[in-house]
């Protein structure tokens, strides 16, 4: 009798661990201003602009003109602290890929969303991925203020010789 009631009791404890679970896969959805957005999923990485990068910058609100000293200066001590322990400022790879010429493959726009936005661009942008199989680490995002972000691009401009 006792051995019965442990194995009621077992699959009793088992049916509601299932049963907590889901015992399969749905999404919930949530809707926000018209427009419907799956839980747990990405936007279609085809709608994904490689010029640009995910994120809040543009051409319109990243502006660039002859490097700013000041700025680089900033810019290289939080790179010193957040970036230069993974990142060499030549074209060799550390543990991430080396800096130099990143300014000039990339839009200053694409590098500010990158470097404040890597995950859902390491998800989406196809030259991202085959770096990512390279150097086999994804970039944390160091959760850098909108300011830190464009010292760093200035210091990126400076070690690129940038006008």
């Amino acid at each position: 009798m006792n051995n019965k009631a442990l194995f009621i009791a077992g699959f009793a404890v088992f049916s509601a661990f299932i049963i907590a679970c889901g015992g399969g896969t749905t999404e919930s959805t949530e809707t926000t201003g018209g427009s419907e957005k799956t839980a747990g999923t990405t936007q279609d990485p085809s709608s994904y602009d490689p010029k640009r990068g995910e994120g809040k910058f543009d051409e319109t609100n990243v502006q660039i003109g002859p490097v700013d000293a000041a700025m680089a200066t900033k810019g290289e001590a939080i790179a010193g602290t957040k970036c230069l322990s993974c990142h060499k400022l030549t074209e060799e790879r550390l543990v991430g890929p080396g800096w130099k010429g990143v300014t000039t493959r990339r839009t200053p726009h694409w590098i500010m969303n990158f470097i404040t936005n890597p995950d859902p661009m390491i998800d989406k942008d196809p030259e991202v991925q085959a770096q990512l199989e390279l150097c086999l680490v994804r970039m944390p995002n160091q959760n850098l203020a909108d300011d830190d972000a464009r010292n760093i691009l200035e210091f990126m401009r400076k070690n690129d010789n940038a006008n």
